[in-house]
Parts: C-alpha cells; structure tokens; sequence
C-alpha cells in the first residue's frame, strides 16, 4: 500500500512464534497471517487461493490446530504457536510426507500443504483415525484434481506407520 509522498505507513510490530522461531513482523493495517508468511518471511508452502478460509490451501496449525491463514489477522496469532507445512517437513512429518507420496495423493499439489497440516493435527489427535474421522476431518480442504479417495488412503498408510 502506498501512501503519499513524505508519509510513512505507520508500523505495528509484533512478535509471533512460527514453527518455533520468533520473528518480529509487521501487522499494520490488518494484515493476514498468510501474507506475513509467504512475502515477509519466504515460507511459500501456505499456499493462497480462495481468501475466504473455504479451501484450506493456506491451513497453518496454530497451538495444533489447523486454521484457515488468509482469514486469520497477524496480530491475533500473536501469544499463540504458528507451525506451517515447513516446520511440519523440519519437525519429522515423514511418514505423513511418504504416504502422500507412495499414495500419489498430491497430482499437481497446489492443496497438498494444507491437506498435509490439517492430516497431521488429525493424527496429533486421533492416532488412529476412522475413514469418517479421517473424512469430518478434512472435509474443510479442497482438492481440484478429486485426489479424496488417496488421500484418506495416504492419512490411513500414515496412521499404520505410526501404529
């Protein structure tokens, strides 16, 4: 946003713990998680697609669970643990990774990031999870390509590999 000559856009800093770092970031203006991930801090595995917290591409966990980024402001993840898809990849979602993988449950991949954030909050609290838990679970993440049925087979292979 650019303002008129002379004028500074006022800055509103605020530190927020993403995937266990602490970064200082800007939230002036009401600025999306999403953007703070992606622009400020080079973490373009949040993907951005509908802006209205209906596909789940931008799904981030936040104290574990997962949330829509590019509905939730900045500033309010303050005070509260961000991890994205690479603190995720960092922490040793492997056997998650891997089945998608083995699964082919990732076609072009663009709802992958977020498919693998909302799985993983699902198996942090449900080890062992049914195909309808599996499905209630996921159903707030799209996937254009229709890769439904491998993907619940990837989360059921992962829940094995974990068992």
């Amino acid at each position: 946003m650019r303002g008129l000559p002379g004028t500074a856009r006022p800055s509103e800093m605020a530190p927020l713990l993403i995937n266990n770092e602490w970064h200082e970031v800007d939230t002036a203006g009401g600025r999306r998680l999403v953007d703070v991930l992606r622009d400020d801090l080079g973490l373009l595995g949040t993907k951005l697609a509908c802006g209205e917290g209906a596909c789940g591409a931008c799904a981030v966990l936040v104290d574990g669970a997962p949330v829509a980024s590019c509905i939730l402001l900045a500033a309010a993840a303050e005070g509260h643990e961000v991890v994205t898809i690479e603190g995720l990849a960092s922490g040793g979602a492997t056997a998650l990774v891997d089945a998608f993988v083995a699964e082919d449950a990732l076609q072009c991949g663009f709802c992958t990031p977020g498919q693998i954030v909302s799985a993983s909050a699902l198996l942090a609290r449900t080890p062992q999870p049914t195909s309808e838990e599996i499905r209630a679970a996921m159903a707030g993440n799209l996937c254009r390509c229709g890769a439904y049925p491998k993907i619940e087979r990837a989360i059921l292979r992962a829940a094995g590999a974990q068992a």
